[in-house]
């Protein structure tokens, strides 16, 4: 069921985001020469990318950058790039081109498609850990893709909670945080087993702080209360026994 739902969740955009419309430039892309307006040189690159030339497109687009480095047709020819580098699976390439982009036009009226082709860039770093994740070996796995996953569709569904893409992030998001609390709490489990309680008690309390309304929520909880126990910190081991009776009564005893 883990598996149909991870693949259900790793989706490809199915269309890049473009502010030109359609010219009055027909011209073929094998005659446009690199000389041409930045008009002409745009439409090329994107009859290229709808042709699924994504590497050509790309070669267009450096070469409009290079000619016509100011303007709205130089700016949406890097967000094309990394719409390309993206669909070609580069998704490393995909995310310094857009980190590229925030710091050159802060104030772009796309950022919001911006951030969410970067969440899909480092969500698609997810498909190296698919294994890991199937052999419940979550602790093994390296969260910084989910991390920055999650904050990227974080800050698009803050700052643009009427986004076309907010709907789908706020779902990513869901996915992203169980994975990052099960994370947490595979790792809790490991000092469990070595005694540091300490450290259990720390990402325990990570989970419950932070991804509060994750699946392992009730978990983290459990293990929270069993690690101030085996410190001696009883006040707060009441404490939270009330928040887990409060929460989840059917597990508090």
């Amino acid at each position: 069921m883990k598996n149909a739902l991870l693949l259900s969740l790793i989706l490809a955009l199915t269309s890049g985001c473009s502010v030109f419309g359609n010219k009055d430039d027909d011209k073929p892309v094998a005659e446009v020469d690199t000389n041409e307006p930045a008009a002409i040189l745009y439409n090329a690159g994107r009859k290229s990318r709808d042709n699924g030339n994504y590497d050509k497109m790309i070669r267009i687009y450096e070469t409009l950058e290079s000619r016509y480095p100011f303007g709205p047709y130089a700016q949406q020819a890097r967000l094309e790039n990394a719409y390309g580098h993206y669909k070609r699976g580069r998704h490393e390439l995909a995310i310094e081109t857009l980190d590229q982009f925030f710091k050159l036009y802060p104030r772009h009226e796309n950022l919001d498609y911006a951030y969410y082709l970067q969440g899909l860039a480092n969500f698609h770093q997810l498909e190296n850990f698919v294994d890991k994740f199937l052999d419940r070996n979550i602790a093994s796995m390296d969260s910084l893709p989910i991390q920055d996953s999650f904050s990227q569709f974080k800050t698009l569904v803050e700052n643009y909670p009427d986004s076309k893409y907010a709907p789908d992030a706020r779902q990513r998001m869901i996915y992203l945080r169980n994975l990052l609390a099960d994370h947490e709490i595979e790792v809790a489990r490991f000092y469990e087993s070595r005694g540091a309680y300490a450290a259990v008690a720390k990402r325990a309390a990570y989970v419950v702080e932070h991804y509060h309304n994750a699946n392992a929520t009730p978990q983290a909880l459990l293990m929270l209360i069993n690690a101030y126990d085996e410190l001696g910190l009883q006040a707060s081991k009441e404490e939270t026994r009330k928040v887990l009776e409060m929460n989840f009564p059917e597990l508090a005893k």
